[in-house]
């Protein structure tokens, strides 16, 4: 859930004007940068009339992908049948910042807060899963731009510097003071940092999806795309899933729609639809790039509730550009998903005037792109599972933000649950338990509102939670990455 800096609007309009911005965001698509390209794959066909398969899967994101992909591994003789309702990767996994990280429960502390008992074990599954997803890219041969430089978190207010020097020690992790960030990644707002070198990865999200899809077809998946399911239905030791034009009989059925509204209705109360907005500038100048520095291609994010991430990229023309996103994680009242929430101008001038006041030698930048979408979020801000159906449904959302490292190993407890057999993952606490389901409406939305109001002061007073978080973090929906 992309929630930054504290710095208020006004003090960085100090550095950049109205019109600064406006100018700035002028020629900008509304589109994801990552999907712009005459490079994305054709689509695939529509299904018409009925197909019979072993494994339905459902959804044709992240989460979708490698439950298929994974489930050709585990047998090779297993028929696979994958339906999209739109294109493969056009919601949260082509519109993403591309950093594939190693946590399943969106960072240490918040895993801690929610599954003290298993968190450690959680992380070392979650260190094995990024491992094993960049061999799956290597095997593959995948062209994924898949980078393993880690991730900087920096410190932007001085009580945050401490838990930067907190992380001193810890494997894989070299703290740098302000210089030393600064000379990694030139900004004035960096007061120090904590370079994580072994837990992160960046990815083209959407070269991530499409080969993925192309995997999946090699493996013998048969994909359709413009396919929405409208009914799940049991029949017998099978399940029939009706579409417009169609039906699939499959054996089992994997459910990876994430943020849209589950065909299992007892879900839909434990995920809503958080908006994150995202920016991407045109390439930098040879001078501009010298002026930031940011040689390794290592991800950023900032220390605050809401906080700013942000990372490199090369171009189709090998220009470098720097995406910017976070901040704003806007709820509509109602909880619905609709394209047109994907554009929020207030944010993006927002984000532009944060941009510049972090980055000041990049004042004469202009963006290209300027975008957002929907993500699916829980109250305990990772994923959930459920089977349904005498085992041979199986169900996993709530990714928050995080999914596109963890939707890999969702894929994988999915398929663990429909074998019917105790496994390792099956028996986690995090596969066992769910979320507390969000009220309905108005208080979802009240809730979304006093958490958000509630996160702002406590990074206005030196991260110091205030009576009202530290009752959501006892009852179980806390945030606390």
């Amino acid at each position: 859930m992309a929630i930054t800096n504290p710095i208020s609007f006004d003090r960085h309009e100090a550095k950049a004007s109205r019109a600064h911005i406006s100018a700035s965001l002028a020629d900008a698509k509304h589109t994801s940068y990552w999907l712009d390209t005459d490079k994305r794959p054709a689509p695939k066909s529509a299904l018409h009339g009925s197909v019979d398969t072993d494994l339905l899967v459902v959804g044709g994101g992240y989460t979708g992908l490698w439950t298929a992909l994974q489930a050709k591994e585990r047998d090779p003789q297993r028929e696979v049948v994958l339906l999209e309702g739109q294109r493969i990767g056009w919601a949260a996994s082509g519109r993403n910042g591309g950093f594939c990280e190693a946590s399943l429960v969106h960072g240490e502390t918040n895993g801690e807060n929610h599954l003290p008992r298993e968190n450690a074990l959680l992380a070392k599954l979650g260190a094995q899963n990024l491992d094993e997803l960049q061999a799956t890219v290597e095997r593959y041969t995948m062209d994924v731009d898949f980078t393993r430089d880690g991730v900087l978190n920096v410190a932007t207010e001085p009580h945050q510097i401490e838990w930067v020097t907190e992380e001193a020690g810890s494997e894989g992790v070299e703290v740098l003071d302000a210089a030393g960030t600064r000379t990694l990644i030139n900004s004035p707002d960096f007061l120090a940092g904590a370079w994580d070198k072994d837990s992160s990865a960046l990815v083209h999200p959407a070269k991530l999806v499409w080969e993925l899809a192309r995997v999946c077809t090699e493996l013998g998946v048969k994909i359709y795309e413009h396919t929405q399911v409208t009914e799940l239905v049991e029949d017998g030791a099978t399940m029939r899933a009706l579409t417009a034009d169609g039906q699939v009989t499959a054996k089992h059925v994997a459910l990876a729609t994430n943020v849209f509204p589950s065909l299992l209705k007892r879900h839909r109360a434990h995920v809503i639809p958080v908006y994150d907005y995202a920016l991407m500038t045109e390439p930098l100048t040879e001078e501009q790039r010298a002026a930031i520095g940011w040689d390794p291609m290592v991800g950023l994010a900032d220390m605050n509730n809401r906080f700013h991430y942000s990372r490199p990229t090369i171009d189709e023309q090998g220009g470098f550009r720097i995406l910017y996103g976070g901040y704003d994680a806007v709820y509509h009242f109602g909880g619905k998903v609709r394209s047109s929430y994907d554009t929020n101008q207030e944010t993006f001038e927002k984000l532009a005037s944060h941009f510049f006041g972090s980055f000041p030698q990049l004042r004469e930048v202009k963006f290209s792109h300027a975008w957002g979408g929907a993500i699916d979020t829980c109250s305990r801000f990772f994923s959930f599972f459920d089977l349904a159906y005498g085992g041979k449904v199986a169900y996993c959302a709530g990714f928050t933000g995080l999914g596109v490292g963890a939707t890999r190993f969702g894929g994988k407890v999915m398929l663990d649950l429909l074998s019917g057999a105790k496994t390792e993952l099956t028996e986690l606490e995090l596969v066992r338990t769910k979320p507390i389901p969000f009220p309905p409406e108005p208080a979802a939305w009240v809730g979304v509102k006093l958490m958000t109001s509630h996160l702002v002061k406590a990074d206005r007073n030196e991260g110091k939670r205030s009576p009202f978080l530290k009752l959501m973090d006892k009852i179980g929906m806390g945030f606390d990455s």
